[in-house]
């Protein structure tokens, strides 16, 4: 029977001195250099002998084609070696790079996985096949919670997605994705995505402390919606669903009026999804907020996010008040 051995397997077993086990760190220096030559002949062997970290980072040099001739499939071959041992950031690469190679059934489950530990262009590709029901079944509340954490993470292409995804989902769906993508940005692991593949098989990993390359820059995914046809009646921008009181006591706003000439500001903001975020929370802090429009206002790279509409400034000055105490900044704006 074949076996094969970890690095820590065969330092112990051929008794060479543990400050071999920094030949991982010495081919990254060496890339940091620029001498890529140098840095694969210091992974190749640890790669071949099972080393998780020499496997992601050899992927990496066949994917940009430095110190090697570029070569996707030797480079997803490696990454999947390195994720088959628990090597997350090979996970995470592995599907993007097999979905752009068109492998988007096959890459799904690691994209799916990568997702929930936050990797913005796997939570893209994820929410907009969840949008569309393409290679996933369709859920617009997983969708839109998705879209709306890539986009708070500063994915401009997500951003445009959620803005055609209101125009389609409703707003009760809407309310329970931004709930969702809250409980998301918190952490929560019972927080799981429908479909989800189990992890890969694990094995023993290495005695090679973890040193990666700098991140690569790929060329970004974008796979595009596909909305359904859209009805006569057009979605407003979505108000989410209020979160359970926190350690705060919750403030009351005032009875929103049906029309009016002010509104109040709550920030202003360079990527909209933070503007969402907020929202998200204060709707959780302050009862009765939710029943405002929020408004997200577009001034060049900044969005500004408004809440009315109030029918006087007393009224305006009330709803701050009660933002304020909840801990929020507030500002009344005369429309």
């Amino acid at each position: 029977m074949k076996h094969i051995w970890g690095t820590a397997a065969l330092v112990a077993m051929l008794g060479v001195a543990l400050p071999a086990l920094a030949d991982v760190k010495t081919g990254v220096d060496a890339w940091q250099q620029g001498d890529y030559a140098k840095a694969i002949a210091e992974w190749r062997p640890l790669a071949q002998s099972g080393d998780p970290d020499a496997q992601f980072n050899l992927a990496q040099a066949y994917k940009l084609g430095r110190g090697v001739q570029p070569d996707l499939n030797s480079a997803i071959d490696w990454y999947r070696k390195a994720a088959a041992q628990g090597h997350l950031r090979a996970e995470d690469n592995l599907g993007l790079l097999m979905f752009q190679q068109g492998d988007r059934s096959g890459a799904m489950p690691y994209l799916q996985r990568a997702s929930m530990r936050g990797e913005p262009r796997a939570q893209y590709i994820v929410g907009t096949a969840l949008f569309n029901g393409d290679t996933l079944a369709k859920d617009w509340v997983r969708a839109y919670a998705l879209m709306t954490r890539a986009s708070a993470s500063g994915l401009p292409q997500a951003s445009t997605s959620l803005e055609q995804m209101d125009k389609y989902i409703p707003e009760d769906q809407r309310k329970q994705g931004l709930a969702l993508a809250a409980s998301l940005e918190k952490g929560d692991k019972s927080v799981t995505l429908a479909q989800a593949a189990p992890p890969p098989p694990r094995s023993s990993q290495s005695a090679v402390r973890t040193t990666q390359l700098p991140p690569s820059t790929p060329s970004q995914p974008t796979p595009a919606l596909a909305p359904p046809r859209p009805t006569s009646q057009q979605v407003a921008v979505a108000k989410p669903k209020p979160a359970p009181a926190t350690t705060r006591p919750a403030a009351t706003a005032p009875a929103p009026a049906a029309s009016g000439g002010w509104r109040v500001q709550l920030g202003a903001f360079s990527e909209e999804g933070r503007a969402r975020t907020l929202w998200s929370q204060l709707s959780g802090k302050v009862k009765g907020l939710s029943a405002y429009q929020p408004y997200l206002v577009k001034a060049g790279a900044v969005t500004r996010l408004q809440a009315g509409p109030l029918a006087s400034s007393n009224d305006a000055a009330r709803l701050c008040g009660a933002i304020k105490a909840a801990g929020g900044d507030c500002m009344p704006k005369k429309m």
